[in-house]
């Protein structure tokens, strides 16, 4: 399990992590009404939650989280290839270069004018990392509403299959395709926040 996390974040990990499983535990079960599992009625935390696992996480100074998104690798179980494989019309992309985000998850204690910004963060955070390990690919599922607002993020992203209606919403199974020229492209929607972060926040994470 590897955490990365902004440098101004001086908590421990644990404290960094709690803070975020129960922020995922306010955002996908108490607002989301998601029927997934809670720990001691306070932390979301799922069998993908493995060592194999990578997080993006941005907190305070004091480690309060602002919000953070999990990472897997896709040659071992995630969510696509074994809960949603029927929203790919072809085999699920997998392989070294090709990790799928999940639990993307903006904290609800944020002020509303915050939001945009953070996401835009993590969102830069995403790319930043993709760069720096070699990931080619991202893929995701997402619901129809939030897959259409991150096609217009500016990226090279498509959906693998046509849109199901699977745990009462209509959900699609998505690419995103990671190269030197993200960016850029992230920025001429002013998305992508240059300077937010370098290869050594997340020399922890590339082996």
């Amino acid at each position: 399990m590897q955490i990365i996390k902004e440098p101004s974040a001086s908590q421990d990990a644990a404290a960094v992590l709690r803070a975020m499983f129960a922020a995922r535990k306010q955002v996908f079960v108490d607002q989301l009404k998601w029927d997934i599992p809670v720990l001691a009625g306070k932390y979301e935390i799922d069998q993908f939650d493995t060592p194999d696992a990578i997080y993006l996480i941005l907190a305070e100074a004091d480690g309060c989280h602002r919000a953070s998104a999990r990472i897997l690798p896709t040659d071992r179980p995630h969510i696509l290839a074994d809960l949603f494989p029927l929203l790919s019309t072809k085999p699920v992309p997998s392989g070294p270069t090709v990790r799928e985000i999940t639990r993307f998850c903006i904290d609800p204690s944020l002020p509303r004018g915050d939001r945009r910004e953070v996401r835009n963060q993590l969102v830069t955070a995403l790319v930043d990392y993709a760069l720096a390990a070699g990931v080619s690919t991202y893929t995701a599922v997402a619901t129809e509403a939030w897959f259409r607002q991150i096609c217009r993020f500016g990226w090279s992203c498509q959906a693998l299959g046509p849109v199901r209606n699977l745990c009462g919403e209509a959900l699609v199974g998505l690419r995103i395709e990671i190269d030197r020229e993200t960016p850029a492209q992230l920025k001429d929607t002013q998305i992508y926040v240059s300077g937010a972060f370098t290869v050594e926040s997340f020399a922890g994470a590339i082996q």
